[in-house]
């Protein structure tokens, strides 16, 4: 009985582990990592979804507003089979394309605009962070498994 619901919950099941290179550029406009997978028990692994997520701030103490925009997806529709006490590797590919606010369409007229933009940024408090989830959908579980990773997107 107890083992039945340890696998509903995904105890002692599937674990996702995201694998991300330390810095990326914003021109190469994709993400190139892999995801591992391991597992106590034999489990079955239907698809993953990954996606790239933008925390965007600006302003300071109770004028701080906080957004939060999506910049890339990709499904995975693939079926792996997870062994116990083993990892599944492998790679994966996340297209993603950048958001520019006002304030650095304005910058990128001309030299004179950008540092201009660039002082009203740092007085406004304006920060740009990135993060990738993964969420894998294992059979017969009802919690599926995920990881958050932070990654530094050059600009």
């Amino acid at each position: 009985m107890i083992g039945k619901v340890k696998k509903w919950l995904g105890i002692e099941g599937v674990k996702l582990e995201l694998v991300l290179p330390e810095e990326v550029e914003s021109s190469e406009k994709r993400i190139n990592g892999s995801i591992r997978l391991m597992s106590m028990n034999p489990q079955t692994v239907t698809g993953i979804k990954i996606v790239l997520i933008e925390k965007y701030s600006r302003g300071r103490g109770k004028e701080k507003l906080i957004d939060e925009y999506e910049l890339g997806q990709t499904y995975i529709d693939n079926t792996y089979e997870v062994p116990a006490e083993e990892v599944v590797e492998f790679d994966f590919e996340l297209p993603f394309s950048l958001l520019k606010s006002n304030m650095e369409e304005f910058g990128k007229r001309n030299f004179l605009f950008g540092g201009i933009a660039g002082m009203a940024m740092k007085l406004q408090g304006v920060k740009s962070e990135y993060r990738i989830e993964a969420e894998a959908e294992v059979k017969g579980v009802a919690l599926n498994p995920f990881d958050r990773k932070p990654v530094n997107i050059k600009r």
